[in-house]
């Protein structure tokens, strides 16, 4: 039988999948508020997330599978939520063949949104939010053993800087350990310090799944 991720690899997700790793990164791209029009991989909310998943592949190695996600859709949808949806199909497949191992959840924009109502799953050890997308009324599951970064432009104009700020303190009162990173002259799309962003996030996740934490 073939591997579920082998399978899919030309479907809806992409990277690096070695025998024995240590840990999982899921990458979670961007998208708006609504739209159920297809999203090819070189979209460009999807591109946005490659250098993140290679920066964290060449710091890591074949010590953590590296995943990125494709949406079937470019928008949130309401109640419908379709990239929630596909966030958590996701990570069923990745449980199909590592199971038991730390995830850490990595999104940008309404990826950070789909990041942050998972960081309550059992296996979820790390989040990483970029520019962040945060709704009034959506999970804030932070808990004791949750690492956060959150990394956010200053002259973002398209997700608030401060609604992230106010997201960290949340996570931090419930018990996560919460780094907050403000990126001077930056705005949404993080490009114009893409290095700063792509570093610091290698760093964070690497150093997060790889220092023998487990869930649970």
């Amino acid at each position: 039988m073939k591997d579920p991720l082998d399978r899919l690899v030309a479907h809806d997700l992409r990277g690096t999948m070695p025998p024995s790793p240590e840990g999982v990164a899921l990458v979670l791209h961007g998208g708006g508020e609504k739209g159920f029009g297809p999203m090819p991989w070189w979209d460009g909310p999807v591109l946005r997330m490659w250098p993140f998943a290679r920066a964290i592949e060449r710091r890591a190695g074949d010590r953590l599978a590296v995943i990125r996600l494709k949406n079937r859709y470019f928008g949130w949808n309401g109640v419908e939520q379709t990239p929630l949806t596909d966030a958590r199909w996701a990570l069923e497949r990745i449980r199909e063949r590592y199971a038991g191992l730390p995830v850490a959840l990595i999104g940008h924009s309404m990826g950070g949104r789909v990041a942050t109502s998972l960081a309550g799953e059992p296996d979820v050890t790390t989040l990483v939010g970029l520019a962040p997308w945060v709704e009034a009324g959506d999970p804030r599951p932070g808990r004791p053993g949750l690492r956060v970064l959150l990394m956010h432009g200053v002259d973002d104009r398209t997700t608030d800087p401060a609604r992230t700020i106010r997201l960290g303190e949340e996570l931090r009162a419930k018990g996560a350990d919460v780094t907050w990173r403000p990126v001077e002259g930056e705005g949404h799309s993080m490009l114009r310090h893409a290095a700063t962003w792509h570093r610091e996030v290698a760093e964070f996740v690497t150093e997060s799944l790889l220092d023998g934490s487990r869930p649970g």
